[in-house]
């Protein structure tokens, strides 16, 4: 009897603590991290008669995934001008002059409709922590090659559902996992979207290009001692889609700390990074995470 008592108490402390914890991160969510929906200006560059207009979402470039839109029109007619051989190019510079490449699209796709070339960036760090950012970008116009170098600044993430990370796998690769949506989580199953890149040193345009066809086992799970570690039915294992991208599901059964615990299988299904979490429901005690894991703040 004493036995069950005790385990009912515990349970009700764990209830109360989550209780306040939710309070606390709803707030935190709404006033830190709201969602972005807007692109605007970023970066405006000139070159001889081109006006290069670089877009981001709220105009700002953060640490991790971003989605870019660049416009290219003509100085003296205001048009959009018609260009061709779009190159899109951050580096890294550090005190010593090296370049970093971090994962981006290097050739844009023009999206006619709109106007722009699309593509993206993944910044492994903000600006003034390992360096400084540098970007340069190229265009054909008229039969002529055009290119411009300009400095920008990287902000620091403040939603946690947009970190990422960086790993050695057993293939003695680096790799980074970025998390691209949702941005603003709801209670219950989300689409969970994230890029996966490989470092190739040989390739001096790209530094780190798509990994193609492997697969993200995921097992997401409440950590925290007062949770007990435990996680929620009907997640989605991530698989590559057309875009690029590798998209699942993950299902929030509550607001608080999560931890996305992944295994990175390639594509003949061997585990490039990670390890198989304990299902066991340990309330008081802080649940263990995979080797490869991203925690977030839902």
């Amino acid at each position: 009897m004493k036995r069950t008592f005790y385990i009912l108490t515990a349970l009700c402390i764990a209830a109360v603590s989550c209780t306040k914890e939710k309070t606390d991160y709803e707030a935190e969510l709404d006033s830190v991290a709201p969602e972005l929906l807007e692109f605007k200006e970023a970066y405006a560059f000139n070159s001889d008669a081109y006006i290069i207009s670089l877009e981001a979402l709220n105009g700002t470039l953060y640490k991790g995934y971003n989605e870019v839109r660049l416009k290219i029109t003509d100085r003296q007619t205001g048009e959009v001008a018609s260009v061709t051989d779009v190159t899109f190019l951050p580096a890294l510079v550090g005190d010593d002059g090296q370049r970093t490449l971090c994962p981006h699209l290097f050739d844009l796709a023009y999206q006619e409709e709109d106007g722009y070339f699309a593509g993206y960036a993944v910044f492994m760090d903000e600006s003034g922590t390992a360096g400084t950012w540098e970007l340069r970008i190229g265009f054909t116009a008229a039969g002529r090659a055009h290119a411009v170098e300009q400095g920008i600044d990287v902000e620091q993430q403040p939603n946690k559902n947009r970190n990422m990370t960086t790993f050695t796998g057993k293939d003695d690769r680096q790799y980074l996992i970025a998390l691209v949506s949702p941005q603003k989580p709801r209670v219950g199953e989300n689409e969970l979207i994230a890029g996966i890149y490989r470092l190739d040193a040989e390739d001096q345009q790209r530094g780190y290009t798509e990994v193609d066809d492997y697969t993200l086992l995921l097992d997401p799970r409440m950590p925290e001692p007062s949770m007990g570690n435990h996680s929620s039915p009907n997640n989605v294992d991530l698989t590559q889609q057309d875009n690029g991208l590798y998209h699942g599901v993950v299902n929030y059964t509550m607001t608080g700390n999560w931890t996305l615990n992944f295994m990175m299988l390639n594509q003949d299904g061997r585990i490039v990074k990670g390890t198989e979490v304990p299902t066991d429901f340990t309330p008081g005690v802080e649940g263990v995470k995979s080797e490869l894991h991203i925690d977030i703040l839902f």
